[in-house]
């Protein structure tokens, strides 16, 4: 197992999801990012985590933040209508067909686990979202 592999999958697979102007692995506050860069995504690793069962290979689980940053520069328009279309694409992209979605038979699955955070850009025009994915890779 190769946890670059993984994680660089990973990237290419949810970078490609929408047409974002900025996509990293180099996490940003949005803040950092002019509203001309976005929508943007980051990727950020969070934590990993391994289950070891006697005679069988170890089981791991990766977890990892997605960051989906949109700004809406006409101000009669909620960011939340843009950041909506981005997770819609993002769990498109990650969704399972007949299958769990493998990034190309590298993992067992990759998908979006957890509860999503939302601030749709309420008191301005900059809206994020954080989007927790879990992936197990078989060793």
């Amino acid at each position: 197992m190769s946890r670059e592999a993984v994680y660089s999958a990973l990237f290419a697979w949810v970078s490609a999801a929408a047409g974002f102007v900025t996509t990293s692995r180099r996490l940003q506050m949005w803040t950092d990012v002019p509203p001309g860069a976005q929508p943007a995504l980051f990727q950020a690793q969070r934590s990993e985590q391994v289950t070891q069962v006697t005679n069988r290979p170890p089981i791991w689980k990766f977890h990892v933040d997605l960051y989906v940053y949109a700004y809406a520069s006409d101000t009669g328009v909620s960011p939340a209508i843009q950041l909506n279309a981005l997770v819609d694409a993002v769990e498109a992209a990650l969704a399972p067909t007949l299958e769990n979605q493998t990034l190309g038979g590298l993992v067992t699955y990759a998908r979006i686990s957890g509860q999503i955070q939302t601030d749709e850009g309420v008191l301005g025009q900059q809206a994020v979202a954080i989007i927790p994915v879990e992936i197990e890779v078989n060793a």
